[in-house]
């Protein structure tokens, strides 16, 4: 059929279909958004800034949940059965949506977010507890804006196969940004934040319901055929 195209295998070969991306009967429950944060100080600015935005998604229609990385053990010092790690995976196959924020280290996202990140699997069996999912990122500096840290994340979340958003947050000196009680002041970083929580719902509608088309791979397609067919036809010993 396609003879300009003669490595193509036809039987995975598909064209893209746009009505596949209509659902017949779209969502109607809230948006789930699970939020990661990378710190275990007291007064954690990055879990202040994680808190702001689990209000802004709550306000905004969402349900969230917040996993406090605290206990959780390095990856490879724990068995996967910890209570913490089940969890922990337990809280990324329910969502929907993710959220990372991670103070900048040393030019970098830490290591408390990246053992997270590392105890969530491409794959379960044949579940995969974060391709096609959305993700917002967000970092907090302690002393000019940079973004080294959410470049970072970008590259694990497509690592991840996530659906990143295009937005993102860094708060730069954000000792100065939140008052006593650790509410966000009003500020144009403030404002990012709440332009990222909103492109974050927005994308998560967009394309829950079809994520499995949008992530669908010719050269899985092509893989699982080919597994499939070897197991078929194998000899009976």
């Amino acid at each position: 059929m396609h003879q300009h195209l003669t490595p193509l295998d036809e039987t995975c070969f598909q064209i893209p279909q746009p009505q596949a991306l209509r659902p017949l009967q779209p969502s109607s429950h809230p948006p789930k958004i699970l939020l990661l944060y990378g710190s275990l100080r007291e007064r954690s600015y990055s879990k202040l800034l994680t808190l702001e935005a689990a209000r802004l998604l709550e306000a905004m229609g969402a349900e969230v949940r917040i996993f406090d990385p605290l206990d959780l053990p390095q990856p490879d010092a724990a068995p996967d059965a910890h209570p913490r790690v089940l969890a922990l995976r337990e809280a990324a196959a329910w969502s929907e949506g993710m959220v990372w924020c991670s103070p900048e280290r040393h030019g970098a996202m830490t290591g408390i977010l990246k053992s997270m990140i590392d105890w969530i699997p491409l794959s379960l069996g044949a579940v995969r507890p974060t391709q096609g999912k959305t993700l917002a990122l967000m970092q907090v500096c302690g002393g000019s804006q940079s973004f080294n840290a959410v470049n970072q994340m970008r590259i694990l979340g497509r690592w991840m196969r996530m659906i990143t958003i295009p937005n993102q947050s860094s708060v730069a000196k954000a000792f100065l940004e939140f008052d006593e009680a650790g509410r966000m002041k009003p500020s144009a970083y403030h404002d990012r934040v709440v332009d990222v929580m909103e492109e974050l719902v927005k994308f998560t509608w967009l394309t829950r319901d079809v994520s499995p088309y949008l992530v669908d791979r010719y050269s899985e397609r092509k893989e699982s055929a080919e597994a499939l067919s070897k197991r078929v036809n194998q000899k009976t010993i």
